[in-house]
């Protein structure tokens, strides 16, 4: 599907890779509103400290696969200017108007020779059929594209629709947005408007998931508005409800497929902590189990291990009386009031699923927080001990 006044390509630049897509373009031919959401670790990649700068400005994201221009210093900068100046060049863009978004190895500087080299193609292929191939050329150790799309209509009828795209498998956890993700609608948006309705809906999606607990250098989503549905620009909250509900699904669909990719990932599990005193804490304990190594590597074993996720809410910071926990698998009641309710062999066989919900009840309060996870594997660490080999 193609989104009304965009067009997307991608190439093989053999920038890192070979005979594979890894470099993808995405050009807007009009434009009315831009947003941005960017990583908070302190150790920030080139292209988001440059898109940062530049998302109100920008038409266009050019998106490198395989080289993260992170911990590059002021070389980092002059490559990302450069690749902005050469893209602007050929797109009649300048180089202010051109976001950048980089994945792949921290410290290895980008390869602009062969970036200069597929630059002039990767325009001539811009095209509105060109979105698969975009959402193909920005993984890395992704085994599947994740693509999302939603649509919807405002008030006054004028319909509209939203596309996303991201890539995410390893280094994963929230603070902010956990990989890279682009979103474009045809939507009439005013930038404050999706400004706000990114930041809350990431915050709903994006940062409810971990694969491995390490954020990224490189984190962002970019989200841009053509306005090509036409209709009046739309700047108030009860005018766009309608289509924050379709950005969330776009947004949460996207932020599941990305635990579900998760690197040597076998099972996929919800962390649902209630009755906790305040959403801080159970925030703080839904978090911890759900990036505890000891927990993780218990649902990868199918063990019925509850002492690890017991042991994991003690570290937390969250307060509750261990005597008064519950803990449930799906709807097996496993522990009861912080003691073995001799429910293993029923909990074992909950574990056995691709999907399955552990729930978390502290009864001290109402506050209430879930996260995605998944388990940690054999082949987690195969892929990640040879990543750069």
């Amino acid at each position: 599907m193609s989104v009304d006044g965009f067009r997307a390509s991608a190439v093989a630049s053999e920038m890192r890779y070979k005979d594979r897509l890894d470099l993808g373009l995405i050009v807007a031919d009009q434009i009315v509103g831009r947003a941005g959401v960017f990583t908070k670790n302190t150790c920030q990649a080139a292209p988001v400290i440059w898109s940062r700068k530049r998302i109100s400005t920008g038409q266009a994201i050019l998106v490198n696969a395989g080289q993260a221009n992170a911990q590059t210093g002021q070389n980092g900068i002059a490559a990302c200017r450069h690749s902005a100046e050469t893209l602007g060049k050929e797109l009649n863009l300048k180089k202010r108007q051109i976001l950048l978004a980089s994945t792949g190895i921290i410290g290895a500087p980008l390869n602009l020779e062969a970036m200069d080299r597929a630059i002039p193609k990767l325009v001539k292929e811009l095209s509105p059929k060109g979105f698969d191939n975009f959402a193909k050329s920005i993984m890395t150790t992704d085994t599947k594209i994740k693509v999302a799309i939603d649509n919807g209509a405002f008030k006054d009828g004028t319909k509209f629709n939203v596309w996303g795209a991201a890539k995410g498998s390893g280094m994963i956890a929230p603070n902010m947005a956990t990989m890279l993700c682009f979103v474009l609608t045809d939507a009439n948006l005013d930038s404050h408007l999706m400004n706000r309705m990114l930041r809350e809906i990431t915050e709903a999606t994006f940062n409810r998931i971990t694969v491995d607990g390490d954020t990224s250098t490189n984190d962002c989503v970019l989200f841009l508005a053509s306005g090509a549905a036409g209709g009046p620009l739309v700047v108030g909250d009860a005018q766009a409800r309608n289509f924050s509900n379709a950005l969330y699904e776009v947004l949460n669909r996207l932020s599941r497929m990305i635990v579900l990719d998760g690197e040597g990932a076998n099972h996929v599990v919800e962390i649902l902590v209630t009755g906790a005193k305040t959403l801080e804490q159970a925030k703080m304990a839904a978090r911890t189990v759900a990036e505890s190594p000891l927990v993780k590597t218990a649902f990868y074993g199918r063990d019925a291990n509850w002492g690890r996720v017991m042991a994991a809410l003690g570290r937390s910071g969250a307060l509750f009386d261990p005597y008064k926990v519950n803990l449930f698998l799906n709807d097996v009641p496993w522990v009861e009031n912080g003691l073995d309710n001799n429910r293993d062999k029923e909990a074992s066989q909950v574990m056995k699923k691709k999907e399955y919900r552990l729930t978390i009840d502290l009864k001290c309060g109402r506050a209430r927080h879930s996260m995605l996870t998944c388990d940690f594997s054999h082949q987690y660490v195969d892929i990640n001990g040879s990543y750069r080999s």
